[in-house]
């Protein structure tokens, strides 16, 4: 399934998994101590040609609407990676609840790397 669909009495409202990646990643990179979403090579190429982050997000939506969500990261060094990672889980949380009223399963976190902060 490409697309969260609902019906309302005027027809149907879809959210690509693109929007919801996108969302994810502009809360994401509000978090104090995220460098950025992605770490990988291809993320980092994507970046450069201009594409945004949220092509490094992983969204699953299951058959019951359940939202799966796995976010690579790259946190600045000095800060608590764990503490970093859980106000990242919430901050996307309240942001896809807020945005797109989606039931939220699962936000998975990978650390894929440190860097100095500028």
């Amino acid at each position: 399934m490409q697309r969260e669909e609902s019906r309302t009495e005027l027809g149907t409202i879809q959210i690509h998994k693109k929007v919801i990646a996108s969302v994810a990643a502009i809360a994401a990179t509000e978090i104090e101590g995220v460098k950025r979403v992605g770490g990988d090579l291809k993320s980092g190429i994507l970046q450069l040609i201009g594409n945004k982050n949220s092509y490094a997000i992983n969204v699953e939506i299951s058959k019951n609407e359940e939202v799966k969500l796995d976010i690579p990261l790259v946190i600045q060094y000095g800060h608590n990676i764990p503490d970093v990672a859980s106000k990242v889980q919430e901050s996307v949380r309240h942001a896809l609840e807020k945005m797109t009223n989606l039931s939220i399963k699962d936000i998975n976190i990978n650390v894929q790397g440190i860097e100095r902060g500028q």
